[in-house]
């Protein structure tokens, strides 16, 4: 066979397998799920890793036919080294990690883990040595022209899906990165509330201990008036009683007077105090640090509003992603994306 047919078989073969490929897992998700999921990556119903992956085994490993043992385990390496570099390159180009067997054991980065790679070079084996031939029967029978045709024809459509498929995927991403930064701004601003008003209530508190010790002052202050005006009555009394015992009388009332002006002060201090409600005051300016500007009220409803319109209004081609690979993991966006996905598969 020369180098155009085969470039031409392996052609039809990469559409062939990655067709079947797509049916297989559309029927195990259909199995698992008792409802239809596009499992693919692309929209139609194509999976071009399993397209390249068996007919990069049939390219290279085909000598290997009647080894079983060694196309069994070279298929095991070549199919695990296609499955792990396109896992990784996924990744790195759309940041998003499609499918992880972080939970299996023997994994390499959760892109390849060893006992789906035997699984792999099982079903490598028994495509090499019974479906292929088959397959290729039936290629064989397809006139040439009509086959380039149809491989011009499947090669347009593909890379018209992986351009929708990429694009739609960027999008998605730049609507995480606008849901991050509301969150963000959303949580910026609950911490400077929050600073605004522990920095109030301190505030509050110093301010009612001032209150307090000023209050006692106060009162020390008036105690002491009072004894030493009680200090200069006695002595007066002493020299009014030495000097002037006709006077007696007189001072006396001015004593009942004096005694009188004290439990005026008395009262006056109580009422001081009485007056000051301390826990009332705290709380009042607790109530006045948690009134927000009509500005600040207003941008975290339009913050909150944007957000859920971004959340409520996946694009179909990002939704059906979600469903077709419920493993994934966004790596700039985790929890957006595990919240996205629990409203979607909810519904």
């Amino acid at each position: 066979m020369d180098i155009s047919m085969k470039i031409y078989f392996l052609a039809l073969y990469f559409f062939v397998y990655g067709f079947l490929g797509w049916c297989t897992e559309v029927a195990f998700a259909g199995f698992k799920e008792r409802h239809f999921v596009n499992r693919g990556f692309l929209n139609g119903p194509i999976c071009p890793i399993y397209g390249a992956g068996v007919s990069l085994v049939i390219l290279f490993l085909t000598p290997l036919q009647d080894h079983l043992l060694l196309l069994y385990i070279a298929s095991v390496l070549l199919v695990t080294l296609l499955e792990g570099l396109t896992g990784w390159a996924m990744d790195k180009i759309f940041h998003n990690k499609w499918w992880d067997y972080s939970n299996m054991p023997f994994n390499i980065g959760g892109y390849v883990c060893l006992l789906f790679s035997l699984i792999w070079g099982v079903a490598c084996v028994a495509i090499m040595e019974f479906i292929h031939p088959l397959i290729h029967k039936l290629l064989t029978f397809l006139p040439r022209p009509l086959g380039i045709g149809l491989i011009v024809i499947f090669t347009i459509i593909l890379f018209a899906d992986l351009y929708v498929t990429a694009s739609e995927i960027f999008k998605f991403n730049r609507k995480l990165e606008a849901m991050e930064k509301i969150a963000q701004e959303l949580h910026e601003i609950s911490d400077q509330i929050g600073s605004d008003i522990y920095e109030k209530t301190v505030l509050a508190m110093e301010t009612a201990s001032d209150i307090k010790e000023k209050h006692r002052e106060t009162l020390e202050e008036l105690k002491e008036r009072q004894q030493q005006a009680l200090d200069e009555l006695k002595e007066k009394q002493l020299q009014a009683l030495d000097e002037l015992k006709e006077k007696n009388e007189l001072l006396q009332e001015r004593r009942d007077a004096f005694k009188e002006h004290l439990e005026d002060l008395r009262e006056t201090a109580g009422d001081f105090a009485d007056r000051i409600d301390f826990r009332e005051f705290t709380e009042d300016l607790r109530d006045r640090s948690m009134e927000l500007s009509e500005d600040m009220k207003t941008r975290i409803s339009a913050l909150r509003l944007h957000y859920q319109e971004l959340e409520q209004k996946p694009d179909r081609v990002a939704r059906r992603l979600l469903r077709a690979f419920p493993r994934l993991e966004s790596r700039n966006h985790k929890e957006r994306v595990e919240k996205l996905k629990e409203k979607m598969l909810k519904k």
